[in-house]
């Protein structure tokens, strides 16, 4: 049985008074251990997908099963890392890693806790500013110190809202590394499930990787697998047959769905048949 399992999910929004598809029979089987990126375009939906497998949204329709349970909440085993670091800005980094360790583990003493928080910051290569409040921080570093409370509660399953949208190429690809790391110990690796509108990042990071099909409603594409070694780099990845396949393939069909989308919703001529449409992918 996979680790997470979402079967047949649906989601509607009120738009002023008018209810608005925005999921449609979502099905998608996460192993334990994967690191899976769902890929589509700004405003197609990732989000409200991600929030429903990660309990903060609930479904219209359909189900999720978390390790073989219905997902009714959010999970307790479960890391979150979002593109805008959430930090509170009053505390400093180690606090706020430790405050997510109290939250994981209550009944550990303060000491334990921040030693928990202060391992992970430097793990993130942050031991030298766990004293700086997210102000005096780069942005690179909120990030790292966002990444260190997600992993500091030594979650089964993390998930990821565009973790690297708003940071610098370089910094990216570094953090984009770190994770991979912090993701995959020999013991008891992660399940990832992120979200991104990037290709190349998901080529990097991912075990397979799942286009979205935009809508309205928005669905999924078949998976397609990432057969290449770890670890990965950007410069392998331009040259990498097999990850140009999977390029093209992405790319392929998520040009294909926008440009089905759009003759669909382009009003015909008076006078001229409507153009037969290919049948959509599943």
């Amino acid at each position: 049985m996979s680790f997470l399992e979402a079967a047949g999910v649906a989601k509607s929004f009120d738009a002023r008074g008018i209810r608005r598809p925005i999921l449609r029979d979502i099905g998608l089987s996460i192993d334990r251990g994967e690191f899976v990126s769902i890929v589509g375009a700004m405003g197609s939906g990732k989000s409200t997908l991600l929030g429903i497998l990660a309990g903060l949204v609930s479904p219209d329709a359909g189900t999720v099963m978390l390790d073989g349970a219905p997902l009714r909440e959010i999970p307790r085993n479960a890391g979150f890392v979002f593109q805008n670091y959430s930090l509170l800005p009053w505390l400093t980094a180690l606090e706020n890693v430790r405050l997510a360790v109290d939250a994981a583990y209550p009944t550990h003493s303060r000491d334990q806790q921040r030693a928990q928080a202060q391992r992970t910051l430097e793990m993130v290569g942050l031991g030298h500013a766990i004293g700086r409040r997210p102000a005096q921080l780069s942005g690179g570093m909120r990030q790292r110190v966002a990444i260190a409370r997600a992993m500091a509660t030594d979650p089964e399953i993390l998930f990821l809202d565009e973790p690297f949208g708003a940071l610098d190429a370089l910094t990216r690809e570094t953090l984009q590394q770190d994770l991979v790391k912090l993701c995959a110990p020999g013991d008891r690796p992660v399940t990832a499930v992120m979200i991104t509108n990037n290709v190349e990042e998901a080529l990097l990071l991912s075990d397979r990787v799942v286009p979205m099909i935009p809508g309205p409603p928005a669905r999924l594409g078949a998976p397609i697998r990432v057969d290449l070694p770890r670890p990965r780099t950007l410069a392998l990845l331009a040259h990498d047959e097999h990850a140009s396949h999977v390029r093209g393939h992405v790319v392929a069909t998520l040009a294909a769905a926008i440009g089905r989308t759009r003759r669909e919703t382009l009003p015909i001529p008076p006078g001229r048949r409507a153009p037969r449409l290919a049948k959509a992918e599943e």
